[in-house]
């Protein structure tokens, strides 16, 4: 959690602005004629975030599974053919070299994907980075209890939707870590079918996102507690 944020687990001394009293949830209409900045920053924050945990998913599901699925059916191909050599004699260079080059630019396009999940990484750090910002400025310009108190659409403060939203990082994380792992796994030619196997359906389920993607965790709940989510 950010040193940002360490504030808000207990009240600091309001600033001396007026503070509203906590009001009760707003309808939609009500509260598009009442958002500030914040409300705009904040939403926009979100819907970014979600764009990039989207382009995380795009690169794992497509591009990525498509060059390991290639690389895992390339080496089947070949132990298939190695298979049809006599005992004795050693394969054609031109049986095996144009199937190990092939299977080198699998593993050079799933290491391009990785590098991309670490930018798309970096990115959703940066957005939580900029929400933890917009709310220290609003506990410096509203005070204390309008950021953990105050609904900012419907029934979630300010505080709430960024202390949370940081949660989302350790599972990326997690499976970025894990892409990576598998990627070691299926780096080496040797590699059983079987291993193979297991690590290409590993990388599509991504098992350490299963529960807490942003799908899974925050997509309805914004479509309730963010007015105008989807919103262009």
């Amino acid at each position: 959690m950010s040193s940002r944020l360490a504030s808000f687990r207990a009240p600091s001394t309001p600033s001396s602005s007026p503070v509203k009293n906590p009001q009760s949830p707003r309808s939609p209409h009500a509260a598009r004629s009442t958002e500030s900045t914040y409300h705009r920053k904040l939403r926009a924050s979100l819907q970014e975030l979600r764009a990039t945990c989207r382009t995380w998913d795009d690169l794992v599901r497509k591009d990525g599974l498509k060059a390991v699925r290639e690389l895992v059916d390339a080496r089947t191909d070949l132990d298939n053919m190695l298979t049809l050599v006599p005992e004795g004699e050693q394969p054609r260079s031109l049986l095996v070299g144009p199937k190990l080059s092939y299977m080198d630019e699998r593993i050079a396009t799933i290491d391009l994907v990785i590098s991309k999940l670490r930018k798309q990484f970096q990115k959703m750090s940066s957005i939580i980075d900029d929400m933890e910002a917009l709310l220290a400025d609003a506990h410096r310009t509203k005070g204390w209890l309008w950021v953990c108190s105050e609904p900012m659409w419907t029934t979630w403060p300010m505080e709430k939707f960024v202390t949370s939203a940081s949660d989302i990082l350790w599972p990326y994380r997690r499976s970025l870590e894990l892409h990576v792992e598998l990627l070691d796994t299926l780096r080496t030619h040797d590699v059983s079918f079987e291993t193979s196997r297991k690590a290409a359906n590993t990388w599509v389920e991504q098992p350490c996102l299963e529960d807490d993607s942003w799908d899974a965790k925050w997509e309805a709940l914004c479509e309730v507690e963010v007015d105008r989510w989807d919103s262009r």
